[in-house]
């Protein structure tokens, strides 16, 4: 057995990167021994290091966006996209850390003070997902280096070559070796990491299965952080929308950008039952025109292949048992290259079914459902155990204002598609899709802990009462 990491591209398959395994013990005892000084520096040199980290990225970005392409399969354009909110998060973060955790001093009784100040926890673990390699953990790593942690970055074994460049931009950027540790490694470095006694919390973006079992394996610590970003089962809502043309564009956006990688990506489509044959005529027809291709092709794709074989394979499964449980399909998963994890976009009206599966297929698949009335839509839209993302297309503000008062999220939009979610606001679910720790700007707030301080310059003390004479 190799004790190599592999990682090869999913439109090719050919290798792309190796490296040895890890160890985590080395990789926790460095940034232990590290963070202290790190801490200790003036905040404003944190943040001119981070900025110059950002310049390293912005120099560096034509062989950053070609390797996110080859490794995740993702368009050019949309690496470099990922590229570009990797740069931007690091100014995001100085104006959320100043915001978020901020230094105040109140007057208090008898000439003392009231010092509000914030301190980093320590060294925290960072586990990465593979859809977003280089955006997602830059998002908890940018804000936890700020505030003045020491991180070790596991990223995801199946994207783990853009996060050893990531890691090499930090430290040309002068982000300190032992500040930022690269843990190479699978699931079972995963597991040590998140099991260390060496770490004082854990950041992670991933799976709600494994977020689950986080959550309980750090039950019995509560003195250790844990931030958990996990998945969704969202559903976009139509519903009084006369532009269907419109519509069927923020439905292929919701459901299809990233091949459906993405945690926002609307799995469920529930639609006006009078709006239903017009708005699946748009869709469809749009749907057939989406180019599915490698990274580099020309035209360029709207979308590349999900991540490997092995995801393909599940989600050409998971769409067959839906058929199986009723469903019927509008357009079918292809895969039209066998060996490769290229998929088109499929589309299936699971109304008749009488239990739908309450989980998150992590590809280009859409369920429509039929409603008859609005409310019956925002039922069907809470119809699930995630709370992450969800929309409503409509031209009726009433109708909105009713969505967004009663949909289960912590993303709910109108007229626009369920992902892009912006960096300078926090990001979050509820449910399944996190554990009330938003990340994106809140991330400021899981990184560093309020210290609140009594001062006076001098002991003054007196006791009104409950004395024996002297």
């Amino acid at each position: 057995m190799s004790s190599d990491l592999l990682s090869y591209e999913p439109a090719t398959g050919a290798l792309l990167w190796q490296s040895p395994i890890g160890d985590t013990d080395v990789e926790v005892a460095a940034a232990r021994a590290s963070w202290a000084s790190w801490a200790a520096q003036p905040l404003t040199n944190r943040i001119e290091t981070l900025r110059r980290f950002a310049n390293v990225v912005r120099a560096r970005a034509d062989a950053f966006a070609d390797l996110i392409a080859r490794e995740t399969g993702k368009p050019l354009w949309e690496a470099r996209t990922e590229v570009e909110t990797v740069i931007a998060k690091v100014d995001i973060s100085v104006t959320a850390y100043a915001d978020r955790t901020p230094q105040r001093r109140l007057d208090t009784q008898m000439a003392g003070r009231m010092a509000l100040r914030h301190k980093p926890h320590g060294v925290l673990a960072v586990l990465g997902p593979y859809n977003f390699p280089a955006h997602l953990p830059n998002g908890h790593i940018v804000p936890a280096l700020l505030a003045g942690n020491a991180v070790v970055f596991k990223p995801s074994e199946k994207t783990p070559a853009t996060g050893a460049f990531l890691v090499d931009c930090y430290r040309a950027g002068g982000v300190p070796e032992g500040c930022i540790r690269l843990l190479v490694g699978g699931a079972d470095e995963g597991k040590a990491l998140a099991a260390h006694d060496g770490i004082d919390g854990l950041l992670f973006t991933g799976s709600a299965p494994t977020g689950i079992a986080l959550n309980r394996a750090f039950a019995t610590r509560p003195e250790k952080i844990l931030a958990l970003e996990m998945g969704g089962n969202n559903p976009i809502i139509v519903w009084d929308s006369p532009d269907l043309q419109a519509a069927a564009v923020i439905i292929v956006q919701s459901a299809f950008t990233s091949a459906g990688q993405r945690c926002t990506a609307a799995r469920r489509l529930i639609v006006d039952q009078k709006l239903y044959d017009p708005l699946m005529d748009e869709v469809t027809k749009l749907v057939g025109r989406v180019i599915v291709d490698e990274p580099h092709a020309n035209p360029a794709p709207f979308m590349g292949p999900v991540i490997d074989n092995h995801a393909a394979d599940m989600l050409s499964e998971s769409f067959l048992e839906l058929m199986m449980r009723g469903g019927r399909a509008i357009r079918h998963l292809e895969r039209p290259v066998p060996d490769r994890p290229f998929l088109r976009p499929a589309l299936i009206d699971t109304t008749e079914l009488s239990e739908r599966p309450d989980i998150e297929l992590f590809g280009p698949i859409l369920q429509v459902i039929r409603a008859t009335s609005f409310e019956d839509a925002i039922v069907e839209a809470n119809n699930t155990r995630y709370g992450l993302s969800a929309s409503l297309l409509s031209q009726n503000p009433k109708l909105y204002d009713q969505f967004w008062a009663n949909a289960r999220a912590g993303i709910v939009n109108w007229n626009k598609p369920t992902n892009g979610a912006s960096s300078g606001a926090p990001f979050g679910g509820i449910g399944w899709s996190g554990n009330h720790r938003p990340s994106a700007y809140y991330a400021a707030d899981y990184c560093a802990y309020p210290v609140v301080s009594n001062e006076a310059d001098q002991a003054r003390a007196s006791i009104g009462g409950g004395l024996r004479d002297d």
